[in-house]
């Protein structure tokens, strides 16, 4: 069977457990130095250069970027009466999500607390002026990314939220701007504050700078195409970003008890991202690894999205067979997956190795809790660190949109005189006497 690899964990290769760097586009070209150019355009010539790159990329020749919030609130009724369903989904995701998002807020606690007498220090958690978030709209415009990416900006108290998301040619009226009817309605159901039609690079462009039309934002958030992660990469400095997130993937430790194709789909709900998406899974039985492939060949016969996911499988993919589940535990840790998925049956097994793991975006504990869960509608924010920088990372949340800022207070006694004699000496010994001397006044 070729649609997946299936080896014993002691021949996992080396380039396994190393970040997946994409950097090059189809043809060749190098991506940085594409988006180096954009972002010089976008810095150099504002609008102009947006609207001459809308026309070059996405073959829509806007004379205005800003969505009118007429048509954002049309879309959103529009959905609500076509198909509320979905409606009604992204209602309950997005309250699940801002849930989720104001108890992470409450976790960031202002204190001031004197460390000698009279030195009193303190810090104060503050949300950035104006959050920028990006979401794509090529092959599967993504309306969950509005909401996971909207939800903690507005929960952590940004005081502007706003959005750019490719362009769409205007039903009506082509000198107005608009976008996928899904991501405008989902906007408008968030409480995005203002959308632009701006895609690619150029969106992160002219949010990291500003343009006439798009205000200079504080953080960009979201996911992208290579183009757009390399922007981010290139603005970072000049903005603050989320993080730089590439193509997506799962990783499943699962034992006899699990269900084979519940392990498929699961893999195959990463491997219909894209090629370049990865799904493995490790396992001590041999027979349910043996059942999981003949399920992954079964479903890919009838999915609709089978062509990319197979490949994805066969380039990506990976079945480990491991000696033991702590084993697996430990692969995990080094692999530091997106999403990490504990197959496995309750107490004892599932606590003891979930404390053993350091090292995931989101992790998924027990059967039930599917990783598509997370993707949607669970409170947990999707946006996740890839390419093992679940190492040092975790993912979106309110923390992105908050900055911790400190204070010093200082009355007299023991702590002042002690910092100012101690800064004196210390500024002296650094040849900087203005510092020394601006600490000695104090003790006068």
């Amino acid at each position: 069977m070729d649609t997946i690899k299936v080896i014993d964990a002691k021949n996992i290769p080396q380039s396994f457990f190393e970040p997946r760097i994409f950097s090059d586009d189809t043809t060749g070209n190098n991506a940085s130095a594409i988006v180096a150019d954009i972002l010089n355009q976008v810095h150099t010539e504002g609008d102009k250069a947006l609207q001459q790159l809308s026309a070059k990329f996405d073959k829509v020749s806007l004379s205005k970027i800003e969505i009118l919030q007429e048509d954002l609130q049309n879309a959103a009724r529009e959905l609500k009466k076509e198909n509320p369903a979905l409606y009604d989904s992204l209602c309950y995701s997005r309250d699940l999500a801002l849930d989720f998002a104001r108890k992470q807020k409450e976790c960031f606690v202002d204190f001031e607390v004197e460390l000698k007498p009279g030195l009193f220090t303190g810090q104060r958690t503050l949300p950035v002026e104006r959050a920028g978030l990006y979401v794509p709209a090529g092959r599967f415009p993504l309306l969950s990314s509005v909401i996971m990416t909207s939800a903690p900006a507005l929960a952590s108290g940004c005081n502007q939220v706003i959005l750019c998301t490719p362009p769409r040619l205007h039903p009506a009226d082509i000198q107005f701007a608009y976008a996928d009817k899904g991501i405008m309605a989902a906007a408008a159901i968030c409480g995005v504050h203002r959308v632009f039609a701006c895609g690619g690079a150029q969106a992160v462009a002219a949010m990291a700078y500003g343009t006439e039309s798009i205000p200079r934002c504080d953080v960009i958030a979201g996911p992208g195409n290579k183009f757009v992660i390399e922007a981010k990469r290139q603005v970072y400095g000049t903005v603050g970003i989320d993080m730089l997130a590439g193509p997506s993937e799962v990783f499943i430790i699962a034992d006899s008890s699990a269900n084979p194709e519940w392990v498929a789909l699961d893999m195959l709900a990463q491997a219909e991202h894209d090629v370049d998406a990865q799904a493995i899974l490790a396992t001590t039985d041999k027979e349910f690894a043996a059942k999981v492939v003949c399920q992954l060949e079964a479903l890919l016969k009838t999915l609709p999205t089978a062509e990319v996911a197979k490949t994805s499988l066969c380039r990506n993919g990976y079945i480990i067979i491991v000696d033991t589940l702590e084993q697996a535990a430990e692969i995990a840790n080094r692999k530091a997956p997106e999403h990490l998925e504990l197959a496995l049956d309750k107490e004892p097994v599932l606590e003891k190795l979930s404390n053993r793991l350091r090292n995931y975006g989101s992790l998924f504990l027990g059967h039930g809790a599917a990783e598509v869960f997370g993707d949607y509608a669970a409170g947990l924010n999707h946006t996740l660190p890839t390419s093992t920088s679940a190492r040092f990372t975790g993912g979106l949340s309110v923390r992105c949109f908050l900055k911790t800022v400190t204070t010093l207070r200082t009355e007299k006694g023991e702590g002042q005189i002690n910092s100012a004699t101690a800064a004196a000496i210390m500024g002296e010994a650094e040849g900087l006497f203005a510092h020394a001397e601006a600490a000695r006044l104090r003790l006068k």
